[in-house]
């Protein structure tokens, strides 16, 4: 049994296993600079916290600008190779982040370093099923969300030491520790061996009319939708902590514990539960569960503000475990939906145009948790349960219209994958916008 549920996090093929040690290293670099971001720009570039947030507002809304034409650039010229260039471009901008000197500075490298990362889960999403093929895509997305939950872990707890030195270089090294993993997922990244891709056709003249994804009002229903439902994200990084601190009688010290659970048990439940994610009438009711998940969780902390320290701690608990169910069925229904209705030819775009949902939540999310639901205490949760409950009861109609405008669309509509021809594409000078020659089988021709 245990045999069988570790080869469960073992991604098919070798290709699937190149992207998960992709995903791993990037995550632990990763988990290094988060662990001390907030530290280093304030004790040693020398921002007061309100700047560091004005700083990081205007990062999210560089992000929200380009993530969609930077989705079709990747259609154009193949979503590997853009990603390679991105991940480089994340190293460069790392390494000039750990020699900022002052607010401008940090501002522009923040914001250079946004213009990446707006793209790169889109991107990461095409070259994950160019790669593993389109019946293993959720379960390798599921496979490397579990690697990357583990490699913030791991980061984090090797930052602990370099915090503890509290000196400038102590910290300068988790920043360029985490430029130097960029470039190794770069190296690594520009050698798999993908679905020769088919660039794009233009369309239009205008800037709308090249974004169809932008126009296409069922797949933004869907958008706005996730954007609610993902708003899991916030919750856990600032609701549950600040409600904690502001209005419980828990021990402030319950939050490490909480960040700990969602953490385990994502790490052992995220594969498992997105098997259910494996065809669309799946997606949908992992996104109803999702919902009803979340509305569960918002009901439980709004009983913990009236409630002695202990029984405020086992809410606490109880509101973080579906949280985090809520949290893993969202992500794989959200994987399956916005990848099955993105046209193949623009399907960088699509998903670039799905991930605005996220920068909005980023964006509006703090603001309404902080400002709304925690100043109205357990109304505020109360309330906040009953916006999940909508998108919950929204979920079916949002996707059955979203199905039927696509049926009968033709194959720009349907579930399709660029999968007319398949290739050899290694190399660092070759990405996946060539169209090499030698022909071989993808890493594996299921999906879940």
């Amino acid at each position: 049994m245990t045999v069988r549920w570790l080869r469960d996090y073992v991604p098919p093929g070798p290709t699937g296993r190149r992207l998960a040690l992709i995903s791993f290293i990037d995550s632990v670099g990763t988990g290094l600079f988060l662990a001390s971001s907030a530290v280093f720009a304030v004790r040693h570039i020398g921002l007061d916290t309100s700047q560091f947030g004005w700083a990081m507002s205007a990062a999210g809304l560089v992000g929200l600008i380009v993530g969609v034409p930077l989705g079709r650039l990747g259609d154009r010229i193949g979503p590997r190779r853009l990603l390679v260039t991105l991940q480089l471009w994340r190293a460069v901008w790392f390494s000039a982040l750990a020699f900022a000197w002052n607010l401008s500075t940090f501002v522009v490298i923040v914001c250079c370093l946004a213009l990446a990362e707006a793209a790169v889960s889109p991107l990461t999403q095409v070259v994950v099923a160019s790669a593993v093929g389109d019946d293993q895509r959720v379960r390798t997305m599921a496979i490397l969300r579990t690697l990357r939950n583990a490699g913030f872990s791991v980061g984090a707890l090797a930052a602990t030491p370099l915090l503890t030195v509290g000196t400038a270089w102590a910290f300068r090294s988790t920043v360029l520790a985490n430029g130097v993993s960029f470039v190794i997922a770069a190296l690594v990244l520009a050698r798999l061996r993908l679905v020769a891709h088919a660039p794009a056709p233009t369309a239009g003249s205008g800037a709308l009319m090249r974004l169809k994804g932008l126009r296409d009002l069922p797949y933004l229903q869907l958008t706005a939708l996730n954007s609610v439902l993902v708003l899991h994200m916030t919750l856990l990084s600032v609701g549950i902590p600040l409600w904690v601190v502001a209005r419980t009688e828990a021990p402030v010290g319950v939050v490490a514990v909480l960040l700990a659970v969602n953490t385990v048990l994502a790490v052992l439940l995220q594969v498992p539960l997105s098997r259910r994610a494996e065809h669309e009438a799946g997606a949908v009711r992992c996104l109803i569960g999702s919902g009803l998940a979340l509305a569960v969780c918002a009901l439980a902390l709004a009983g913990t503000g009236s409630v002695t320290r202990w029984p405020a701690v086992a809410l606490l608990v109880a509101a973080t475990v579906a949280l985090t169910l809520g949290e893993i069925l969202q992500s794989a229904g959200a994987w399956e939906l916005s990848y099955r209705h993105a046209p193949a030819d623009r399907r960088t775009e699509y998903l670039s145009t799905f991930n605005l949902g996220f920068s909005v939540q980023e964006i509006v999310g703090p603001v309404l948790l902080a400002g709304g639901v925690i100043a109205l205490g357990g109304w505020g949760w109360l309330a906040l349960g009953g916006l999940f409950c909508v998108a919950t009861v929204l979920v079916r109609p949002v996707a059955g219209h979203l199905a039927a405008s696509r049926a009968g669309s033709g194959p720009e509509g349907a579930d399709t994958t660029t999968d007319t021809a398949v290739a050899t594409d290694s190399g660092t000078g070759g990405g996946q916008g060539d169209s090499p020659p030698a022909a071989e089988p993808s890493a594996s021709t299921n999906h879940a």
